[in-house]
């Protein structure tokens, strides 16, 4: 199973110019999915209105070397590691899902395409594998993971539009495991070719879900945090500070005197108050 290419034994009842040309559809869809989405949602002309905002509020001048270093940074930290998630378990889902997609489609293109440069045994194994990592970063997500399954007590099977992205990803990868797992003729099952068209059907309405619903789903977020990311690093480093209020010392006596009211509303000795909302562990069922 995991040395074998499912694509191929596919050709024998879909030509390979076909699974070709719904390679580059959906590609088509990914690419029309997001544009359709940063016009709904206008996030080109917000980043565009913020970065010429930030500009003006800059401090300084960040040169081109220093942004260069900027994405350097960005690239390996909020994309390549994923540092911006605070929470452990979150991170290490996310990379679960971010590599095993990356490993999935690219593996799936390759053979696909037929690229003879890498060895078919060795892309088998790498898509068997980013499949794989893909449903244990996806499930792991979707039951323990999601802010309204762990803090609001929502259901597992409670979907809602915000869920396509991770639902057909997971579905996508689960559907394609069992797809292989039975065309390969090794399962002793009986009726496998049965089973393996079921869930070949299956694996390609899920696939097909997954690229072709980007503009209502959270697929072209992928897209917008790197941007973000870079964005905010840039902002620190000019002096504007996204446009947000100075950070002040608030047990200096100056700056309580220029904001008199910081005792009385966060008491003598304001960078000890507490635990706050890290106190416990937000499962409020």
């Amino acid at each position: 199973m995991f040395t074998t290419n499912p694509f191929a034994e596919l050709s024998a009842l879909i030509s390979t110019d076909v699974m070709q040309m719904y390679i580059i559809v959906m590609a088509v869809l990914v690419a029309g999915g997001t544009i359709l989405d940063m016009m709904h949602k206008k996030s080109a002309k917000y980043f565009f209105l913020d970065s010429a905002k930030n500009a003006k509020n800059a401090k300084r001048t960040v040169s081109a070397g220093e942004k260069a270093g900027i994405a350097v940074a960005t690239i390996a930290s909020e994309i390549i590691t994923s540092s911006e998630f605070c929470n452990t378990k979150r991170r290490i889902s996310h990379l679960f899902t971010m590599y095993g997609f990356i490993l999935f489609v690219a593996t799936s293109a390759l053979m696909i395409f037929e690229c003879d440069t890498i060895a078919t045994a060795t892309l088998a194994q790498v898509w068997h594998i980013g499949a794989i990592m893909l449903c244990i970063g996806g499930y792991w997500f979707w039951f323990f993971i999601r802010v309204d399954v762990n803090s609001e007590g929502v259901k597992w099977y409670q979907l809602r539009r915000a869920d396509i992205f991770i639902v057909s990803l997971f579905t996508t990868a689960t559907f394609a495991l069992l797809w292989s797992h039975f065309q390969t003729g090794h399962s002793g099952v009986v009726g496998d070719m049965g089973l393996t068209t079921l869930f070949f059907v299956l694996f390609l309405i899920a696939n097909t879900t997954l690229f072709s619903t980007v503009m209502w789903s959270k697929f072209a977020h992928m897209f917008f945090k790197p941007a973000a990311a870079f964005q905010k690093r840039v902002a620190h480093a000019d002096g504007s500070n996204l446009n947000l209020p100075g950070d002040f010392d608030l047990s200096s006596p100056e700056v309580q005197a220029r904001f008199p009211d910081i005792p009385e509303y966060m008491g003598k000795n304001p960078e000890n108050m507490g635990a706050g909302i890290r106190r416990e562990a937000p499962n409020h069922y």
